[in-house]
């Protein structure tokens, strides 16, 4: 039922958003890419699939420029009908010492962007019959951890804002849902854990092991394609009364 749908996934370039963008397009769905870094390595697997495949370097922190972002997947797909909202970014100080562009940052990227992405594809969605809106939260969204304030305020707001854009599309074929995965070893996560084996002197094997065992009961990382098979069936007929859920795929974090 996905074949021939179109989807924008911001923060795709790599990690989780890549793995739901390989998801989707396993399943026949046009992909809009997002991100930076290497763009023709993520463009060339996603094609391998068979699908049609574009990218948009819209800076997620700035509104016009996501604004653009959304008229290309209209101009060049057609519009919109998943939106995955992935892009993120991480700081880790203790709040008194947080930088106050690093906090503008973080809500702007991690919260503000998609507010705007969805108050853009949801008048098409409507018009359209059908639409999946899923936001990428994290553990985070629901507990909480020291030194990063921002980005647990951010993913708490993200999980909020997907409740309350649910209530406002219940009777609508369009569903709002935010997953909420606990440690996966992104780019962004292998720096910890090589600063872990660094600072305590361990192989990254056992770096890898203490990091997952203060929080994950499972010891084992959640993969962007669990995420991307997760997001596969949130889109699916099966899911459509999934509304205003924050699904966790923790491994066991928020179950304590």
């Amino acid at each position: 039922m996905l074949k021939g749908k179109t989807a924008i996934v911001t923060g795709s370039t790599s990690g989780i958003g890549l793995g739901v963008a390989l998801a989707l397009a396993r399943q026949g769905v046009n992909i809009v890419l997002n991100g930076f870094g290497d763009v023709e390595g993520p463009k060339a697997e996603v094609a391998a699939l068979g699908v049609k495949v574009g990218y948009h370097g819209a800076d997620m922190s700035k509104p016009a420029e996501i604004a653009a972002l959304m008229d290309y997947a209209e101009a060049e797909f057609g519009g919109c009908d998943i939106l995955v909202n992935n892009a993120g970014i991480q700081f880790v100080a203790p709040v008194e010492e947080f930088p106050a562009e690093r906090w503008d940052a973080i809500i702007a990227i991690n919260l503000s962007s998609a507010f705007h992405t969805t108050r853009l594809a949801l008048p098409g969605m409507k018009q359209r019959g059908w639409g999946r809106i899923i936001n990428l939260a994290s553990v985070h969204g629901l507990v909480a951890s020291a030194n990063k304030s921002a980005y647990v305020a951010a993913k708490h707001g993200l999980v909020g804002f997907t409740k309350a854009v649910a209530l406002e599309t219940a009777t609508s074929p369009v569903t709002v849902n935010a997953i909420c995965p606990g440690w996966v070893l992104t780019p962004l996560v292998q720096k910890q854990v090589d600063a872990r084996a660094l600072a305590e002197q361990v192989d990254g094997e056992e770096a890898k092991r203490r990091l997952l065992a203060e929080k994950q009961p499972s010891l084992q990382f959640t993969t962007p394609e669990q995420l991307g098979e997760l997001t596969v069936f949130l889109c699916s007929e099966a899911a459509s009364n999934v509304r205003g859920q924050a699904w966790s795929l923790d491994g066991g974090w928020t179950a304590q």
